[in-house]
């Protein structure tokens, strides 16, 4: 007897004339390479890209964390479709004094670690 399952679907999908970058454990798109604004960055499990924007993500609650760049709120992110924490996503704070000026821009910015993502599409 052959069981039927329903196949997973994205709650977003990324234009396919773009490159893009996927979860690398279930293939779900993430975020346009147009989205990428460093390479230069570290995550917990080793080097990480920064991103204007990402989909089929989850957030985690907000917490303080201490990084390589000092303090800041982030909430962990997970991808939607296999729920493996991919980074962490930069949020507000209403303790805006706690924080250093020149790091403001990486909120609401997003961190996916290399580990968990893979270039998919149009890549030559």
């Amino acid at each position: 007897m052959v069981k039927l399952t329903k196949a997973k679907t994205f709650q977003a999908y990324l234009d396919s004339c773009h490159r893009r970058y996927s979860c690398v454990h279930c293939r779900a798109h993430l975020a346009n390479h147009d989205d990428l604004i460093s390479k230069s960055f570290q995550g917990s499990q080793g080097r990480a890209y920064l991103f204007n924007s990402v989909v089929n993500i989850g957030c985690g609650p907000a917490e303080e964390r201490l990084l390589l760049t000092g303090l800041h709120a982030v909430s962990d992110i997970y991808c939607e479709n296999c729920h493996t924490t991919l980074g962490w996503k930069y949020v507000c704070t209403k303790y805006e004094q706690a924080f250093e000026l020149s790091q403001k821009y990486k909120e609401g910015k997003f961190i996916i670690e290399l580990s968990h993502m893979i270039k998919d599409n149009g890549w030559d």
